[in-house]
């Protein structure tokens, strides 16, 4: 199975709203497999949503991830902060590590969340920014 399958559900089940972007992301426009670069990690980009935060957390949890604030309170106020700052989480299980960023440089979410576009992998939709805004 894909290591990104279970948090890809959750994240759907959640209805968070992300787009893939960085290597992980431009892999999915790959012609096939021997054009697809090597990543250790995979990049959600994320709106500043507080609840959208939230419920991405607690996607990465379901889903066996461990999340870097591990003992503090993933809550809405956390959520707040962690937007005010532009931080960025990181997200880690055994066979993924998710970064999971409020900013994209030269880029908003709106523009990419609308320009988004869905792949399907082992039958859950993942949401990957357009190639073009990933390369640029």
């Amino acid at each position: 199975m894909n290591p990104l399958v279970p948090l890809a559900r959750e994240l759907l089940s959640r209805a968070v709203r992300y787009a893939l972007i960085g290597v992980a992301g431009a892999n999915h426009y790959a012609p096939d497999g021997s054009t697809v670069f090597v990543t250790e990690d995979h990049d959600l980009f994320l709106p500043s949503e507080p609840d959208n935060l939230v419920q991405c957390w607690a996607a990465c949890e379901a889903a066996g991830l461990l999340l870097w604030s591990q003992d503090e309170p993933r809550d809405r106020w956390l959520a707040g902060r962690v937007i005010e700052r532009r931080a960025l989480t990181r997200a880690s299980g055994e066979n993924l590590t998710v970064d999971l960023t409020l900013v994209m440089k030269g880029f908003d979410f709106e523009t990419i969340w609308k320009e988004r576009r869905l792949f399907s992998i082992e039958g859950v939709e993942v949401s990957v920014a357009r190639l073009l805004h990933i390369v640029r």
